[in-house]
């Protein structure tokens, strides 16, 4: 062989090696006992499999334990008969419920100012970690329409007081600096199509009948065809950027505007004068604009708010035509029971739900805000999207994608935890536990998957939930909660059945 011969074949083997290259390992440090983190730099950071698909007659597990593990990856054959165990599953594939949607995180100002504060390759690895087919793969992404509590101030896109006409309509610096160009970037590395939400957190405070961007408020109806138009404005403005969103919803967070106890922008609603919004502005304003495909979403609030919420609103007839969805946000869900989840999609089978936003750290007895490496944050996470999918949920979206060290940046010093902590002093950021918990389902629960039912759906501290795949995949995510390991058995009633041990306080993704 010459040596123009040997050099390409040596060629073939380096493509060939980096081709098949496992998946780089977390770099694991630990922030205080029980508090493990993985930390990413401009040089390193972890990542997964880019192909998630399992041979015929084999199953593949990823596990995340609570003592160091992240996506561990086994795999094995399936057996024609289950051998004893401490938990038996059974999967029931014909007992078919809602298709997924997706699962996302937001694109606030917060976010983007702390991934642009690291390096550009470390930038670059956070954004692959989120999206790219080596990360957990995030296919939706909510944008506040102007300013939320994580920006650096109060904003919105016309603050020129008695602006009738909108005249002085106009995207801010904050959208050209961290939500546009961010957003592109983790569109081009993706494989997926990412859906873009959005939502107003408030008015222009001329429209308001506080004047002020927080408080006791509604929205003066004399400017209830301003603000449908003012978000027309948005989706075009946005357009023209050449982003389009596949939904809006009819405001964040509308009870924050009754009851003001969070002192961050917000707009007071009822049930009946949003309802005559959405069916006399809103609604028209969209559906007769190039715009018409957007869909728009209700509520964008507390679990506690259905169904009767919901209910008020659909007591007109064309603001029950123009909503598609309901979005729920989690706060208090440890509280509230996950039948008004069931309730809602039975009383309103048509309308899809969508959880629009999750944090931990908010509560005001909540220090350190950001506990780094917390296990216990992250199995509030997992318990909630299992209980979500396991209840009619489509979807679950995250809030910042990421946040610095002291939960921030946020104008009202409503300072919460995320599943990304960015250190920009050191140029490192940080996958807490929290990150892997969604990436469970994230990176294995595509859009279009079709959840079904597990009997039972939690025995002997495994919580369970399951999905069939648009391959055909089956997906089986496993919750263990108790200090224990267990020895457990799944069974399809096709495919055959996996025995396997699932470790003590650990996160499972089966695929079979």
């Amino acid at each position: 062989m010459d040596w123009t011969s040997k050099l390409f074949a040596g060629l073939l083997l380096v493509i060939a090696l980096s081709t098949a290259r496992a998946a780089n390992p977390c770099a694991l440090r630990e922030v205080s006992s029980d508090h493990l983190v993985c930390v990413c730099n401009a040089t390193y950071c972890d990542t997964l499999d880019a192909d998630t698909e399992v041979p015929s007659g084999q199953y593949v597990l990823f596990t995340t334990t609570k003592a160091g593990l992240r996506f561990a990856k086994s795999s094995g054959s399936l057996t024609p008969q289950a051998k004893a165990a401490d938990v038996a599953f059974t999967l029931d594939p014909s007992s078919t419920q809602q298709t997924i949607i997706g699962y996302g995180g937001s694109f606030t100002d917060a976010a983007g100012i702390n991934i642009l504060s690291l390096s550009a390759p470390a930038q670059e690895n956070f954004l692959r970690s989120y999206f790219s087919p080596e990360g957990i793969e995030l296919n939706m992404g909510r944008v506040p329409i102007a300013g939320a509590d994580f920006s650096t101030r109060p904003y919105t896109y016309d603050d020129v007081a008695d602006d009738d006409d909108l005249s002085e309509f106009k995207l801010q610096p904050e959208d050209f600096q961290y939500k546009i160009p961010i957003i592109k970037r983790a569109m081009e590395m993706s494989r997926k199509s990412i859906k873009l939400l959005s939502a107003a957190w408030t008015s222009p405070t001329w429209m308001k009948t506080n004047n002020d961007f927080v408080g006791f408020s509604r929205l003066k109806e004399k400017y209830y065809q301003a603000w449908a138009d003012y978000h027309v404005k948005f989706l075009n403005a946005y357009k023209e950027q050449a982003l389009d969103f596949w939904a809006i919803s009819t405001g964040n967070e509308p009870s924050n505007g009754i009851i003001p106890i969070m002192r961050f922008n917000s707009l007071g609603w009822s049930p009946a004068s949003q309802s005559k919004w959405v069916a006399e502005n809103l609604g028209p304003a969209i559906r007769n604009s190039p715009f018409n495909q957007t869909k728009i979403l209700g509520l964008d609030d507390q679990r506690f708010m259905l169904p009767w919420w919901m209910t008020k609103m659909f007591e007109n007839k064309d603001t029950y035509n123009y909503i598609d969805g309901i979005a729920v946000h989690w706060y208090w869900d440890n509280l509230l029971p996950p039948y008004l989840l069931t309730a809602t999609h039975n009383n309103f089978p048509d309308k899809f739900i969508l959880s629009t936003e999750a944090c931990k750290g908010d509560r005001p007895w909540n220090y350190p805000k950001v506990a780094l490496g917390s296990w216990s944050r992250s199995e509030d996470y997992m318990a909630d999207i299992i209980q979500d999918m396991n209840h009619w949920v489509s979807g679950w979206v995250d809030w910042n994608l990421g946040l610095d060290m002291q939960g921030g940046p946020n104008w009202a010093n409503n300072f919460v935890d995320a599943a990304v902590i960015v250190n920009k002093d050191a140029d490192e950021f940080y996958k807490q536990p929290i990150f892997y918990a969604m990436g469970h389902f994230t990176k294995f629960v595509p859009e279009g998957s079709v959840h079904f039912t597990v009997e039972p759906s939690s025995k002997k501290g495994i919580s369970t939930t399951a999905f069939t795949t648009p391959s055909g995949q089956s997906v089986v995510v496993l919750y263990n909660r108790r200090s224990s390991d267990k020895k457990v058995t799944v069974t399809h009633p096709e495919k055959g059945s996996v025995s396997i041990t699932i470790p003590k306080n650990s996160y499972n993704t089966l695929l079979l």
